[in-house]
């Protein structure tokens, strides 16, 4: 596999965190939550593609169908909870956040599946695993990176209607995940 091919490999995978986390940035999120989410969601795409390369195509196949029905209820849930928040009347504008470590870890898997099953394929095919690996948690990083801080800065162009379009956006891309 040529390094053009990885790249445009990685970019589709991070497609998934990038519109996600648009959608997230929208909601308000801080320096410091863009970075955690970012870095997590770049670790998830580095040990997905290994996890899938060792494990296999049964149980990854098994693993990715729970996790993405979880993921998708998860991005349901927050997106819903971010309209209520947005139309409820009277409160300051809410932000979101993510409240423990599992719900981050959560989101993380949600999006990185794809990888796991890219794994198994690439076991198939004459790749340095490693190379594959870490090309895609990083460019999975840097998309992630870029969608937060696009949605940080929409949010704060459109204002108020922000934190709405951003649980818009969630509730559509998890809705989408279960079709």
């Amino acid at each position: 596999m040529d390094l053009f091919t990885l790249l445009a490999l990685a970019v589709a995978l991070g497609s998934d965190a990038f519109s996600l986390c648009v959608g997230i940035g929208m909601a308000g999120v801080t320096r410091r939550q863009i970075a955690i989410i970012s870095l997590t969601v770049l670790v998830f795409h580095i040990f997905m593609p290994l996890l899938g390369w060792y494990v296999g195509g049964f149980l990854g196949s098994k693993v990715g169908q729970a996790a993405s029905i979880a993921g998708a209820l998860l991005l349901v849930y927050l997106g819903a909870k971010m309209i209520w928040d947005a139309l409820k009347p009277g409160l300051e504008e809410p932000r979101f956040v993510i409240t423990n470590t599992g719900g981050l870890l959560l989101l993380s898997a949600s999006v990185s599946m794809d990888a796991l099953s890219v794994g198994f394929t690439l076991g198939t095919r004459q790749v340095s695993l490693a190379l594959a690996a870490g090309v895609i948690g990083m460019v999975a990083g840097a998309m992630t990176l870029a969608g937060l801080t696009l949605g940080k800065f929409v949010g704060g162009w459109i204002g108020d209607k922000a934190q709405l379009a951003g649980g818009v956006i969630l509730t559509g891309i998890g809705i989408k995940l279960f079709f």
